[in-house]
């Protein structure tokens, strides 16, 4: 009692006490542990509801026009003045602009008209169409074509002055300036165009590439009040109503253009649509170019060389489907009269020659299923099946060797659970999905649900 230290505390291990509450929480938390490691491990398959639709193709192009256009070049020195109207036609004789060698027929005009020169109603409305085509086809990229819009509507403005005060010219003819002034009519009937780029002798067969690419491009407008020289352009005249648009194509598309022979087109423009002749031409490059020929509208676009247009072709309506989904598959290929229906079911099969143990032949049925059909064959798939057998045709001894095997594009079904191969015919396709025929005897439905990845099952593998 003596040797004991009444200072000493001894700690005791205190008892685990469970209760229901730790017991369910342990085991909540080993379940989420297994479900999380079971769904990073398992094969994850995404599923596609099958709907009616049509493909939304890119049918757009920019194309340069050509045109029967002949250049006019002036005879004479000094300030042109035009009063011919862009993208009017004139007759042979009509008085398209002058040439002033004073320099002074704008002072004189301008001193000696009255009353206010207004626009008409016409006039204002060629001016907004101008300016907001310009609007929905400016590209910041391509800041240059501000200032050609620039000097085009400044151009636009001084012509459209000039019709106004035509009525002027003949006071001129009696003034001190009537020497000075040389009057200029069209040498032939046409539209005319106050504009040169040099793709006036284009043609089909001297397209390229680069000729598509706008930093190449020069448009040279044509303006009044500019001192000229003797053989200097003043303007073009284009005779003839017919003209073509061309865009660059692949070789699928222009296939496809030629067997249309006629297509139908929208201008972007002013969204009017108009029907096209097909022609084509392959450079030495193997670059593809398509020809529209058009035989109206050309008054619309005279002063364009680039035209943004569309191509209205059928749209193919059908099942869609995404490219993903499609698999190709092989399958035996048997003459109708081999397949019959037999065994426990009402089912599809082949009977296939087999032979006893004391080497006796007999007939053994071998369920497989048709996937599709011609005229005088059926498209097989049995598992029990393979190349070199020989079935038999029912009620007889004709025998057939399996050999024959083809291909079939399709999709994996999975409405029963499982993957099942259903064959569909593509009608249309682009990057992204496909339209297929509907009402098939061995295709899909509306509403049918197939696998989104082809490559991530296996035919008849169970899904859910």
């Amino acid at each position: 009692m003596a040797n004991q230290n009444p200072n000493k505390i001894t700690k005791y291990r205190r008892p685990l006490n469970l209760n229901i509450g730790m017991i369910i929480f342990a085991v909540i938390f080993i379940y989420i542990v297994i479900c999380v490691f079971m769904y990073f491990t398992a094969k994850h398959v995404v599923w596609y509801e099958v709907q009616a639709g049509s493909l939304s193709m890119n049918n757009t192009y920019e194309a340069i026009a050509l045109r029967d256009e002949t250049i006019v070049t002036s005879s004479d020195n000094g300030y042109v003045n035009y009063f011919a109207r862009e993208g009017a036609r004139v007759a042979v004789g009509d008085l398209v602009y002058t040439v002033d060698e004073s320099g002074k027929l704008a002072d004189y005009i301008g001193t000696n008209s009255t009353g206010e020169n207004s626009l008409s109603q016409s006039d204002l409305t060629a001016l907004k169409s101008e300016i907001v085509g310009f609007a929905n086809r400016f590209d910041r990229k391509n800041f240059n074509s501000v200032y050609d819009f620039k000097y085009d509507m400044e151009g636009t403005v001084l012509k459209l002055s000039n019709y106004n005060i035509l009525e002027s010219i003949e006071s001129v003819q009696n003034s001190d300036l009537a020497g000075l002034i040389k009057q200029c009519t069209a040498s032939l009937s046409g539209i005319i165009i106050y504009s040169i780029d040099g793709y006036e002798d284009l043609t089909l067969e001297m397209m390229t590439v680069e000729m598509f690419d706008k930093k190449n491009y020069e448009k040279t407008p044509l303006l009044s009040n500019e001192l000229i020289a003797a053989g200097d352009p003043v303007y073009k005249i284009s005779s003839n109503e017919d003209w073509s648009l061309v865009i660059q194509v692949d070789k699928k598309r222009e296939e496809e253009l030629l067997k249309a022979e006629y297509v139908k087109v929208r201008f972007l423009k002013n969204q009017e649509t108009s029907w096209g002749k097909v022609d084509s031409f392959t450079n030495e490059k193997g670059d593809i170019f398509v020809k529209l020929t058009f035989t109206n509208s050309m008054i619309t676009f005279c002063n364009e060389r680039f035209v943004d247009i569309e191509l209205i072709l059928e749209d193919e309506t059908g099942l869609k489907i995404p490219n993903s989904s499609i698999v190709e598959k092989e399958f035996f290929i048997v003459p109708k009269g081999y397949v019959t229906k037999g065994g426990n079911s009402n089912s599809y099969g082949v009977l296939k020659e087999t032979y006893t143990e004391e080497g006796t032949a007999t007939t053994e049925f071998i369920e497989a299923t048709i996937y599709n059909e011609t005229e005088e064959e059926y498209y097989l798939d049995g598992a029990a099946l393979r190349i070199g057998d020989y079935i038999v045709m029912p009620e007889t001894s004709e025998k057939y060797a399996l050999s024959k095997r083809g291909s079939l594009i399709g999709v994996y079904n999975i409405n029963k659970g499982y993957a099942d191969f259903k064959q569909v015919d593509i009608l249309y396709n682009n990057d992204e999905y496909s339209i297929v025929q509907s009402n098939t005897a061995y295709g899909l439905n509306v509403y049918d649900y197939i696998v989104l990845d082809a490559t991530a099952v296996n035919e008849d593998e169970l899904i859910h």
